[in-house]
């Protein structure tokens, strides 16, 4: 796939996903959108921007807490994901967050206007990824955070592995064809992406793994991930074989988990 082509098609996939984006299976985007927004130390006041907040795994626990005297600005391309972020925030009553539409690479928002700003598995979503961090970093005010947070390397094995499989049994086409997020899956490479700063970012990888209460949990996880982008170029029919034969295989190796690696970065203007 082009470059060019990657913010498309993982716009349009990530308003296919919204209707599993907050299944249980996929835990992980509010676990890890969490422990990225307790690494940045915010505090009572800030004002944050989460860009490619998805539906608020990251927003909606930093809106908390900023409180009402701060003020929280998700931005994402996918609409479905940006409703059910405000629906989280008013059930929640978070008064201090906004979510809209809005384009990473061209936010149109005024320099140094924030005290942190977030991205979390997002920025290999963008044809260029340095100069989208650059774009969010020009947000940042001096003193201020920048926080990027991408999937380590294995993203999701023995599963991945197994999805692929039985994809290339049905259209070998189709194999590897969307899978940006294994871009950049190391820090030294995410390190590289920061622009110059007085201080050098501090990026940290920490292996992990994500729990499968049953194989079906793999189907869901893949509806709810960018692996979606691939089923929705199968026919329905070869959909069911996929789902039949990746799921079966877990079962034949009794997995109980998926790897879940993450690298964090933080750079201090």
């Amino acid at each position: 796939m082009r470059d060019p082509d990657i913010k498309a098609v993982s716009a349009a996939t990530y308003a296919a996903t919204a209707d599993h984006f907050d299944d249980p299976a996929l835990s992980f985007w509010d676990r890890f959108g969490q422990e990225t927004v307790a690494r940045i130390g915010l505090r009572p006041g800030d004002r944050v921007l989460d860009a490619c907040c998805g539906t608020g795994a990251s927003a909606l626990p930093a809106a908390q807490i900023v409180g009402g005297t701060g003020y929280v600005l998700g931005i994402d391309l996918a609409e479905p994901a940006l409703a059910l972020a405000r629906g989280k925030a008013l059930r929640r009553g978070l008064t201090s967050v906004d979510f809209r539409a809005a384009d990473v690479e061209r936010t149109g928002l005024p320099s140094e206007s924030f005290d942190a700003v977030i991205c979390v598995f997002g920025i290999f979503f963008l044809p260029d990824m340095a100069a989208a961090i650059a774009e969010l970093w020009r947000l940042v005010r001096p003193g201020g955070t920048l926080a990027i947070t991408v999937w380590g390397p294995g993203f999701m094995e023995p599963a991945t592995s197994a999805f692929w499989a039985a994809v290339g049994a049905e259209r070998a086409d189709l194999v590897g064809g969307f899978h940006p997020w294994t871009r950049v899956t190391d820090a030294a490479a995410l390190s590289r992406l920061f622009p110059a700063a007085p201080v050098a970012p501090v990026v940290e990888a920490e292996p992990g793994t994500h729990p499968l209460a049953g194989p079906e949990d793999w189907w869901t996880i893949v509806l709810g991930t960018g692996y979606r982008a691939t089923v929705e170029q199968l026919d329905p029919a070869a959909a069911h074989r996929v789902r039949a034969a990746s799921t079966a295989r877990l079962v034949a190796d009794g997995v109980r988990e998926l790897t879940a690696n993450v690298v964090y970065a933080r750079a201090t203007r």
